[in-house]
């Protein structure tokens, strides 16, 4: 009798086991979906975070890319095509991208800073067996350019040796602004001679050769910094227009100059844009020259040529779109070489921007109040001159120099 309640109970056990068992594999054939949903899930959302990361990367290289275009003095449409180049080559894909300058919101808006934004649609994998929607992400940068100084004289030629040239006895002070070069010479500054320079630094996408001591306000010059951008690379060339104006008077008015400008003794010119064109513009021996508002265009081949002993007085339209440039060389234009040169008592008030030829500064003089810019390929300087930086009341911006780069949203 015990044997058969014994064989009951282990048969009651073995029951009661397989009933158990037949439950768990039951749940986990229940469960299992879920299990593997929420695995799915999981490994589907890292993706999408990778993915949210990877995108991040993307905007950010595409605004610091076209935040470097844009530092190098290129328009607009180019400063987009740089920072999408850069989507494009990181992986963007069929994605969008949108490139603002300066941003459309934010804290920047009214700051020198390039904003993009990408997005992409994410296919589904595990979870599309609940929507066939793809999923959106989307990712915004912002970089913004700030400039360590400011510069009196920009050379932007980006190779040439000497491309800012100090010689014989100059004595050159630069207050409140320093000197700039873009190029990447080992000499892109150079202080050869005797020459004295004071200024706030001395500032090259290369590095300097000074023959004698430079007084600075940097505890030393800064090389291989970032290219400046030419400021006035937006500023249009004037038409020529019709008729040719008589250069035979004491006082001439704006317009177009066929065969060039040549003046001597006491001549006047009215305000207004001078197209200058088929020869130069020349201010010859013990000429008085004097106008306020001028701006001189210098179209195609023509050249500046200015005798050492002409008085010269100028200044550039303090509003308007030629405000502060006093002159303005072709940008098409295949080189050369202008000469400024003057008395003691002459006034160049204003930017001399010549993008594509060499000033030489010769005279012993500079602006009203010290204000005066060079903007060109090359500047040789060996005349005495005090440079000043604040000519914002003439109408004279400031140029940025030593810009640099950074991601701030």
């Amino acid at each position: 009798m015990a044997r058969d309640c014994f064989t009951r109970t282990w048969l009651m056990a073995t029951a009661l086991c397989r009933s158990k068992s037949a439950n768990v594999a039951t749940i986990f054939a229940l469960t299992l979906p879920i299990v593997v949903g929420a695995a799915g899930f999981g490994v589907e959302t890292s993706y999408w975070y990778y993915n949210s990361l990877r995108l991040q990367a993307t905007a950010d290289a595409a605004a610091y890319a076209g935040a470097l275009e844009q530092i190098s003095g290129s328009d607009k449409p180019t400063v987009i095509a740089a920072a999408t180049q850069s989507a494009a080559t990181n992986g963007l894909g069929s994605g969008t991208i949108v490139v603002n300058t300066p941003p459309v919101s934010g804290p920047n808006t009214a700051k020198k800073a390039v904003e993009v934004i990408v997005g992409q649609n994410l296919d589904r994998i595990f979870t599309s067996i609940f929507t066939q929607d793809k999923v959106p992400e989307h990712a915004r940068a912002v970089a913004l350019i700030t400039d360590a100084s400011s510069a009196c004289m920009l050379a932007l030629d980006p190779s040439a040796s000497q491309a800012v040239l100090f010689s014989g006895n100059t004595t050159v002070k630069v207050v409140g602004c320093s000197v700039m070069s873009n190029s990447i010479a080992s000499d892109a500054i150079k202080l050869q001679g005797s020459a004295g320079l004071q200024a706030d630094c001395l500032i090259t996408a290369g590095g300097v050769s000074l023959s004698n001591p430079v007084t600075t306000v940097c505890a030393a010059p800064i090389t291989q910094a970032l290219p400046a951008a030419d400021p006035y690379a937006g500023l249009p060339a004037p038409a020529a227009s019709n008729p040719c104006q008589n250069a035979n008077k004491t006082t001439l008015g704006p317009g177009t100059y066929c065969n060039g400008l040549s003046l001597s003794g006491n001549v006047t010119l009215q305000p207004g844009v001078y197209v200058i064109q088929g020869g130069d513009f020349k201010v010859n021996a013990n000429a008085n020259i004097s106008g306020d508002g001028v701006t001189i265009y210098l179209a195609g081949a023509s050249r500046v040529s200015m005798n050492g002993n002409a008085t010269v007085t100028l200044s550039a339209p303090t509003s308007g779109t030629y405000s502060g440039v006093l002159m303005y060389g072709d940008r098409t234009g295949t080189g050369g070489q202008s000469t400024f040169n003057g008395t003691a008592s002459s006034l160049l008030t204003g930017s001399l921007y010549f993008p594509k030829q060499q000033v030489n500064y010769l005279g012993n003089f500079s602006g009203k109040n010290g204000c005066t810019r060079v903007v060109a390929d090359l500047i040789q300087w060996s005349g005495n001159s005090t440079i000043n930086q604040n000519c914002k009341s003439l109408g004279i911006d400031n140029i940025p120099a030593a810009p640099s780069v950074a991601l701030v949203e």
